[in-house]
């Protein structure tokens, strides 16, 4: 089976377009071509008619057992309102985790503000997923955004489940450390490239792949996801067909590993994980 922890439905062309339900229909034909039989739609730190609400991707995706929903957190406008609509859905288990989108907005992780999302993810024991590395805007400030700051969390919020995004890219040695440091941190490998991989740039990237792999990150801390629709879902399973990482790690990143962090149980929607290897 194959999880896409990294997915979206906003309307990147243009925001003040409404992205559901046409995004929402393009991912699930996506999905279905590309054999992936499950998602987690994260939403965005704003609000508007190109970038949904997570109440509004939970209404849309209600009736979609291989869907799931991240609320995407703004710092900026963090406070109880948004507390009590995290908790409303946390309570009627309509969200999977939280979404944290520091370098987007000008803050740092352990901003004192946000310790009521940790306290909520603690609660519910959901893990708390956090951008790191380079920013899709370029009015994104990446001093926000290293990896290491995600270490600082890490500490004070022992109980908390962590998962840095984008393998900090470029930051990847630093991701590496977090994760092997701190047993509460796992790492996504999405967002590495905007559209498809060119060869130069998939080579490279395979290797800080494997290098993190080799150096003792643990592969069962690191989830298969693409940050779809900013990257091709096609791309990224010729990428992991180009690592030739063993089988067994292999079910780790691609099902195992998201299953377990973020409670899914999910069916196979179009092929099992074990017809993918053999493809493969």
């Amino acid at each position: 089976m194959i999880i896409d922890c990294h997915t979206h439905v906003n309307n990147y062309q243009d925001e003040t377009v409404a992205a559901l339900p046409d995004e929402l229909v393009r991912l699930q034909a996506t999905m279905r071509r590309n054999r992936v039989d499950a998602a987690l739609i994260l939403t965005s730190y704003k609000v508007v008619p190109g970038r949904p609400s997570a109440r509004a991707v939970v209404e849309a995706t209600r009736h979609l057992s291989n869907i799931h929903v991240v609320a995407g957190i703004s710092w900026a406008t963090f406070g109880q309102t948004a507390v009590e609509e995290l908790r409303s859905l946390l309570e009627a288990r309509e969200i999977k985790g939280l979404k944290l989108y520091p370098g987007y907005e000008p803050f740092y992780p352990a901003d004192p503000k946000l310790e009521p999302a940790y306290r909520l993810a603690e609660e519910f024991d959901v893990p708390v997923m956090i951008h790191t590395g380079d920013t899709y805007a370029p009015t994104g400030k990446v001093k926000y955004s290293h990896p290491l700051h995600v270490d600082e969390v890490a500490v004070d919020f022992p109980r908390v489940k962590f998962l840095i995004c984008h393998l900090g890219n470029p930051w990847f040695r630093d991701c590496m450390e977090v994760v092997y440091k701190n047993d509460n941190v796992y790492t996504d490998i999405s967002g590495l490239t905007l559209g498809q991989f060119t060869d130069r740039f998939e080579a490279y990237m395979r290797q800080q792949l494997k290098e993190m792999i080799l150096w003792g990150v643990n592969p069962n801390k690191v989830l298969y996801g693409t940050d779809w629709p900013l990257a091709s879902m096609e791309s990224y399973l010729q990428f992991m067909e180009e690592l030739k990482l063993p089988a067994r790690d292999k079910a780790l990143m691609f099902y195992e590993n998201a299953a377990a962090l973020f409670k899914l149980e999910v069916k196979p929607q179009v092929m099992g994980f074990g017809s993918f290897l053999r493809r493969i």
